[in-house]
């Protein structure tokens, strides 16, 4: 029905409620049944902490061996080595998530800097997708290869857009991001300002200027300084010790 024509706005909003409620119709008869309940992120698990008597939070954790192997990597993959520096990359499904006004904004402030981006091209129209000599798609990757192309990067992104698909996540990329020894800049994510952001271990800008001080801050790091905290970070989490506790 809605996509006959030119919908009145009061038609899509109805239908959205309607989804909602329907959802949220869905989601009490899943937790009615559930003997324990589990949440990928502390924000969804504040959400939810009150809808069940047996709610635990478990964030995303990161397999380290895998993506620290960035940091001794020298092998340079084909299709990003002839792309310029300083790279700013991003590697994830580009989807309706994305911030994609603020990455166009951030390539035409900073010609000079080259956005990389890593991961299919899903639920969105390609077509809507920023065109600029300084933002590249190299489509999806094996998850073997993510380490060779975040090794490539000076500075790794979480340039998510603040709406309701992006409320409750909680990036398993940002750990990731760590482990292979690069500097994040996100926007305000509430799972990525805690803890990461808390911690001094992710930047966090939200308007197109503030990422441009955010990179150029995240440039500027000791490197040594910044690896020594993510390190004491990176002890403490592991899938292993997730699914042990879980379990």
């Amino acid at each position: 029905l809605l996509r006959k024509g030119d919908p009145d706005r009061g038609a899509v909003t109805l239908v959205l409620e309607k989804r909602g409620e329907f959802c949220g119709i869905l989601e009490r008869e899943l937790l009615s049944r559930a003997h324990v309940v589990f949440t990928g992120g502390a924000s969804l698990y504040r959400a939810k902490r009150a809808s069940h008597p047996n709610v635990h939070a478990f964030p995303s954790s990161v397999d380290v061996p895998h993506f620290s192997a960035a940091r001794s990597c020298d092998f340079e993959p084909a299709d990003q080595a002839a792309i310029a520096r300083p790279r700013l990359g991003f590697f994830g499904v580009i989807d309706e998530r994305m911030d994609l006004a603020l990455l166009a904004e951030l390539a035409k402030r900073r010609p000079d800097w080259q956005l990389v981006l890593v991961g299919p091209v899903v639920k969105i129209d390609p077509a809507s997708l920023p065109r600029l000599p300084n933002i590249h798609y190299l489509g999806q990757k094996t998850y073997a290869e993510l380490p060779g192309y975040l090794a490539g990067w000076d500075v790794a992104l979480l340039p998510f857009a603040r709406n309701e698909s992006t409320r409750f996540i909680s990036p398993t990329k940002t750990p990731e991001y760590l482990a292979g020894g690069k500097p994040v800049v996100s926007t305000p994510i509430a799972d990525v300002v805690s803890p990461y952001g808390e911690l001094g271990l992710a930047h966090i800008a939200d308007s197109p200027d503030d990422f441009v001080v955010a990179a150029e801050a995240a440039m500027a790091e000791d490197p040594v300084a910044r690896q020594s905290k993510v390190q004491r970070l990176l002890e403490g989490i592991s899938w292993d010790r997730t699914w042990t506790d879980m379990h």
